[in-house]
């Protein structure tokens, strides 16, 4: 664990709660979206596309796979479903037309912001919890628990798309 949390003062056990806390934080984060997605034959690929090209309009396929990790295979299948239930689609690049760009329709829009309400919510909810200021530190920990050969991506991808945002 000493590759994750440094903490000399943190225990083994008290690491150890802190994982079982992220479990147990994880289950309910994503309990409401996936009553919403479960009700439309959608799982969480679903989910994760839609939140990622919601944040990002235009992003290409190359772009979300290098994002979400998953096969071709499986994006595919999950797009598919996506663009013929009519909450994706695809307009070829303008420079390399060889490009997929994934955008959401208005349909798409919506949903993305339905299963977004309650995780913002509980955020909210969260951070008004915390001590003033401690928000910056559970992003930092948040930052932290991604692999440090990733996390400047990540963080610089959440940047660019907070300044895409309308």
């Amino acid at each position: 664990m000493a590759d994750i949390i440094s903490d000399p003062t943190l225990t083994d056990e008290d690491a150890v709660a802190l994982v079982e806390l992220m479990f147990f934080a994880y289950r309910d984060f994503v309990a409401d979206p996936d009553g919403i997605l479960e009700g439309l034959g959608f799982g969480r690929a679903h989910h994760r596309v839609l939140h990622f090209v919601g944040r990002d309009p235009g992003m290409t396929v190359a772009q979300l796979l290098d994002i979400l990790r998953i096969t071709k295979q499986s994006l595919s299948r999950v797009l598919k479903d996506l663009i013929e239930k009519g909450y994706i689609y695809q307009k070829a690049g303008e420079e390399d037309r060889r490009q997929r760009l994934l955008h959401l329709t208005e349909k798409g829009e919506a949903l993305w912001k339905e299963l977004a309400a309650p995780q913002v919510r509980r955020f909210r909810r969260a951070v008004t919890g915390l001590e003033q200021g401690n928000a910056q530190h559970y992003r930092a920990l948040l930052l932290q628990l991604i692999n440090s050969e990733n996390r400047e991506a990540a963080d610089a991808w959440i940047a660019r798309a907070r300044r895409k945002a309308p």
